[in-house]
């Protein structure tokens, strides 16, 4: 593709899509800097910012983009820590913000028909007025939107449960790169009907396609709820507690903390209950369900009750109000007192099989502490599914090439062979194509290649995302 990079090209871009879609749905110059970036100030290096409100808007913005030769980076929440969002100066941003409708709650079927910029936290309270939510939950539900997530194949503290986005989607209509719609709103879980190309969109970051609106699965709001933090010894310890927990059915989350993250945040917020050890190497906020609130929390009494009888150093808070839950889970759920010491911080998503993660861990920590002048890292996660997230205690111009190597061939090897994952739920976007380059198998990714050819030949839809 001959990329024709001109400003008359780029003004007559932006005034036909005016013409197209209306100009009050465009932003260019200063107006760009209104806008918020989200999690990486690259986001909005764009020479314009256009916010349609419909499918056709969207497909007509196509149509145009591909006629003067000019990339697409769709754009939902902006949440992203991969880069999937990133952009330049000759790549027009398309953001679905202005596509937030709800489109319909139909609790006898147990689905939500809704628009790709809706935000999670909006279906969540949707679905709440039917007895009903989306299954999943991230602690960016009020910024993430649905069609971000299905983008990044987004998972949360719930996909054990009721697994990752690619499981709560029915149907999808998403634009393709050449202005068709492909539309495949399907409302049932039984369809044999030949290829499920649903699964193109979904996890592939709009390199495939932009999704417009989907079908998502609900499910029943539980009736009772209980949370409480255990101060535990060790990983072993943690992983008997999530194990007799899931036995029981009634696991809803099992987020952990290891000792450096714990005590960072619950020293910030002075989170130091009575009887609480809060130099336990790990601590684990568990979530369960129940019949009422006292079924819960009885079940959650008796699950303490148990690990003590192995471990006897064991201790817990249990919440006992919804002021005290939000506290817990704060300490949890605000990452963001990392970036704000740490700007740019180096993150990591990745997924262990439960029984490797002791000595995954024991292996990478000592590792990146010989690296130049040994980060410290924080490390949380969702530990019911193996998904840990390890951010290094440097700025992001700590980072150079040369380190970023050093460690990820530290955090990524051997995770293939185990099982694992190099990138959880955080996708490949423009961060990780060296990582999915180095671990993923050749053939996944010339068949990979092979589908975007065909898909994108001209490579308009997010160049330079999980492609090189």
């Amino acid at each position: 593709m001959t990329l024709i990079d001109t400003d008359d090209h780029l003004s007559s871009a932006v005034a036909d899509i005016a013409n197209a879609i209306g100009g009050n749905k465009l932003r260019t110059g200063t107006a760009i800097a209104d806008l918020n970036p989200g999690e990486d100030p690259d986001n909005l290096g764009t020479f314009a910012v256009v916010s349609p409100t419909s499918t056709a808007d969207v497909a007509a913005i196509v149509r145009i983009c591909g006629r003067y030769k000019i990339p697409i980076v769709a754009h939902g929440g902006r949440t992203g820590l991969a880069g999937g969002g990133i952009s330049n100066r000759h790549e027009l941003v398309v953001s679905l913000q202005n596509m937030r409708q709800i489109e319909e709650i139909n609790p006898i079927e147990g689905v939500a028909v809704v628009q790709a910029g809706a935000t999670l936290q909006s279906l969540q309270a949707a679905a709440l007025g039917h007895g009903l939510e989306p299954g999943i939950d991230l602690a960016s539900r009020g910024s993430a939107t649905i069609g971000g997530m299905i983008s990044t194949n987004a998972g949360g503290m719930m996909a054990f449960r009721n697994g990752v986005m690619r499981h709560r989607v029915l149907g999808v209509e998403a634009v393709l790169p050449d202005g068709r719609v492909y539309s495949d709103m399907t409302r049932v879980i039984k369809n044999a009907a030949g290829y499920d190309l649903k699964h193109l969109f979904i996890g592939a970051e709009g390199t495939l396609g932009i999704v417009t609106r989907a079908v998502l699965r609900l499910e029943p709001v539980p009736t009772g709820t209980a949370s409480a933090i255990f101060g535990l010894p060790t990983i072993d310890a943690a992983l008997e507690l999530v194990r007799l927990a899931r036995a029981t059915g009634s696991l809803r989350a099992a987020e952990v903390m290891w000792s450096r993250y714990f005590r960072y945040a619950s020293g910030h917020y002075g989170w130091n209950p009575s009887g609480y050890n809060g130099v336990s190497p790990l601590h684990l906020i568990v979530s369960l369900t129940g019949a009422n609130e006292a079924g819960a929390q009885g079940a959650m009494i008796g699950l303490y009750e148990t690990a003590l009888q192995t471990h006897g150093e064991t201790t817990a808070v249990l919440a006992s109000s919804v002021g005290q839950e939000a506290e817990i889970w704060r300490l949890r759920e605000d990452t963001g007192l990392i970036y704000r010491q740490y700007p740019g911080a180096p993150s990591y998503d990745i997924s262990v099989p439960l029984g490797h993660i002791d000595p995954f861990l024991r292996r990478a920590m000592s590792a990146i502490a010989r690296i130049d002048d040994g980060p410290d890292p924080f490390i949380f996660g969702h530990l019911a599914d193996g998904n840990l997230h390890i951010v290094l205690d440097r700025p992001g111009v700590w980072l150079t090439e040369e380190r970023r190597e050093a460690v990820e061939s530290i955090l990524y090897q051997g995770l293939g062979s185990v099982g694992g994952s190099f990138s959880a739920e955080h996708g490949v976007g423009s961060k990780r194509v060296p990582a999915l380059k180095a671990t993923a198998d050749s053939c996944k990714l010339a068949l990979m290649g092979l589908i975007k050819d065909a898909v994108d030949p001209n490579n308009l839809f997010s160049p330079g995302k999980i492609f090189e």
